[in-house]
């Protein structure tokens, strides 16, 4: 019976570019499924129908390869007789054109080459071959995370922080489906990540062999692009794709999951030059015309608001964004995300809109004629109730790299598909100032009459205080990551961002456990920057034991936890909405967070008021090396202004202390 061929590379859909649609992910219009032509091509390897894939009789198999290799032009034969002799014209982790070499060398070789500082990863049986070939690699920088969620949380914190694409590498099976959570956080938020999987060996997939678990068509929803490796052969131009794709276009992750024998399969090693990528060419040309509606709305506008979102900042736009506003004098709200695209000094920022939007960015969204979105998706936590959104805006302008995004939730009348730093600098060409002196006026006035504020207390510590003080002492320079809750919002309100890539945190899965590891990331790829990990008291307990990769390789991350004791989110929701009945949201059975950070080797503080507070967090700065420092706040403290599921934006709770002002 004739062999069942296969294809040797296995690929899922693109992210969306053209905005045609696609089943696969609720709620959301993607591309058609493109692949590539197949090849049937093994070269460098045995026969993959074989037994004999894991190379169990080496001689035999040097003898197979010297003689494959003698065959090809130029030196390679000669390099690889002296491989098997132990002589190297050069060292054996340069991997250079016309060597052979094992799959797992050319995936370091070809991370090397496309600007990998680190990877963050976890070992195990299906990976052996490629963390074998970092033995004696000095040019390649991993660093051995306690949780496969760690690693990809640490890759995602590396890429947010500096703009390059994260990779993290892990090994079949759970190995491979504990970054489900992680890859799903990435692809939310348009963040660049490789993601490398090892899977079981060629001659047992499908057979339910151990460990083994089909992650490709698992993360099929949840990655911009994915690959299976066959043929090793093909891996020089996996790598370049996988980079190419994950960092061009609306950004994502990427998969590249490769079976154990493939790992170890030989090949004439060759970096391509080019890449000519069947159904992927992003879109990079602006729209002149569409641009030229938005400025002539801006000139026509009497009470304009810009929304101003991550792609501000993945775009590398807020210089751009600046000259934008200062040029058409529109007042400016930033979404969670978009946090840092444009300064929180500048005196037309209103401060952020949505759920616990402030009270002035809410209205003036809500009073606005024209509403321009730049590089943010029109989420339901910012536009809250669909229906009564921005309801006297007679246009709404959407500025967006994804033309998927343009129209999905809201009505767009002036679309510009392109990326945002782009089409801004074309606007700028032409940009007028708007007719908005007195509405201006009108929003400054909001501000002084409804600031965010609280009940500050002399006896107890209050977590807004906190954020506060960490703000006035680092003048919102340091890098913020948060978890999800409480916390959060209290960051995203009173912690005022001075640069792009300041604050890290998950937005739209709204991942717990996402923290503390992306701290870590990006402290090793900003580790001249002051770089503080604000969580909260849950979440802190789902990544913990990262904080033995700070002791080890004293990466001085400064770690916050607001300890309420209590899920505070939930908490707050249960208490506002559900009537007070709370349920399964105590958290009193809790570690103490200062021992539990001396048992991992890290310096712990704790304050429970604001003597305390000061004294313990100027002792974390002065500390080389991380520190855990735990303020205990009250478990009553609740986020405002909120605005309630199935309302307007105009429709908010302010609090007691705003309610008792009126």
């Amino acid at each position: 019976m004739e062999p069942i061929q296969t294809d040797p590379i296995q690929t899922a859909p693109f992210r969306t570019h053209s905005g045609a649609a696609e089943t696969g992910r609720a709620g959301a219009r993607r591309t058609e499924s493109k692949r590539f032509e197949p090849n049937r091509t093994e070269i460098g390897g045995p026969d993959t129908n074989r037994a004999d894939t894991h190379r169990t009789e080496p001689a035999r198999e040097n003898a197979v390869q010297a003689e494959r290799a003698a065959a090809q032009p130029n030196s390679a034969a000669q390099h690889h007789a002296a491989e098997l002799d132990g002589r190297l014209p050069h060292p054996p982790y340069q991997v250079q054109e016309g060597d052979l070499v094992t799959g797992s060398e050319a995936l370091l070789r070809g991370l090397l080459l496309e600007g990998v500082e680190c990877v963050f990863g976890y070992p195990g049986g299906n990976v052996l071959y490629i963390y074998d070939a970092m033995v004696g690699n000095p040019e390649f920088k991993h660093i051995l995370t306690r949780h496969e969620q760690g690693a990809i949380h640490a890759a995602d914190g590396y890429a947010r922080s500096t703009g390059k694409v994260g990779v993290c590498i892990a090994t079949s099976g759970p190995g491979a489906t504990n970054l489900v959570t992680g890859i799903a956080t990435a692809y939310m938020d348009s963040v660049p990540l490789v993601i490398i999987t090892g899977n079981v060996p060629t001659t047992v997939m499908g057979t339910d062999a151990f460990q083994e678990a089909d992650i490709v068509s698992i993360t099929m929803p949840i990655t911009k692009h994915s690959y299976l490796v066959r043929d090793v052969t093909e891996l020089p131009r996996i790598i370049r794709e996988a980079f190419h794709i994950a960092s061009t276009g609306r950004k994502g992750p990427v998969l590249i999951d490769i079976p154990k024998d493939v790992s170890n399969h030989q090949l004439i090693y060759k970096r391509p030059l080019q890449l000519d990528i069947r159904g992927y060419k992003p879109e990079s040309r602006i729209e002149p015309d569409q641009i030229d509606r938005l400025v002539q709305a801006v000139r026509e506008s009497e009470r304009p608001v810009i929304i101003a979102g991550g792609g501000v900042v993945y775009s590398g736009a807020s210089e751009e964004l600046i000259e934008f506003v200062n040029r058409t004098q529109i007042p400016v709200t930033t979404t969670l995300l978009g946090h840092g695209g444009f300064p929180s000094g500048h005196e037309l920022w209103m401060g952020m809109a949505g759920m616990h939007g402030t009270y002035t960015a809410n209205t003036a969204i809500q009073n606005a004629d024209l509403i321009i979105s730049i590089g943010s998706r029109f989420d339901d936590r910012l536009t809250m109730k669909l229906e009564g959104f921005a309801p006297k805006a007679r246009q709404i302008a959407h500025i967006d790299i994804d033309p998927a995004e343009i129209g999905k939730n809201i009505k767009t009348d002036i679309a510009c598909v392109g990326d945002i730093k782009a089409v801004l600098q074309y606007a700028n060409t032409k940009a007028q100032q708007a007719d908005s002196k007195a509405w201006i006026a009108t929003i400054q006035a909001n501000m002084s009459k409804h600031p965010l504020n609280y009940e500050d207390s002399d006896t107890e510590l209050k977590p807004q205080f906190v954020i506060e003080m960490l703000q006035e002492t680092t003048r919102g320079e340091a890098i913020v990551t948060t978890d999800v809750g409480q916390h959060q919002m209290w960051v995203g309100q009173f912690y005022r961002f001075n640069q792009p890539r300041s604050l890290i945190t998950s937005g739209g899965l709204g991942t717990m456990g996402f923290g503390f590891p992306s701290a870590i990331g990006a402290q090793v790829g900003n580790p001249g920057r002051l770089v503080i990990s604000i969580n909260g008291d849950g979440g802190m307990q789902m990544c913990a034991q990262e904080m033995a990769i700070c002791a080890i390789h004293k990466i001085p991350v400064k770690i916050v936890v607001i300890n309420n004791q209590v899920l505070g989110m939930v908490k707050q929701w249960q208490e506002l909405i559900h009537e007070q009945r709370f349920s399964h949201i105590d958290l009193a059975g809790s570690p103490d967070f200062v021992k539990l950070a001396e048992a991992y080797g890290i310096k712990g503080l704790r304050a429970r008021n604001k003597a305390e507070a000061y004294a313990v967090w100027q002792e974390a700065l002065e500390t080389d090396g991380p520190v855990l420092i735990e303020f205990v706040v009250p478990k009553e403290e609740n986020v405002y202004p909120m605005v309630f599921s199935g309302m307007t934006l105009d429709q908010m709770v302010m609090g007691d202390i705003e309610n008792d002002k009126r």
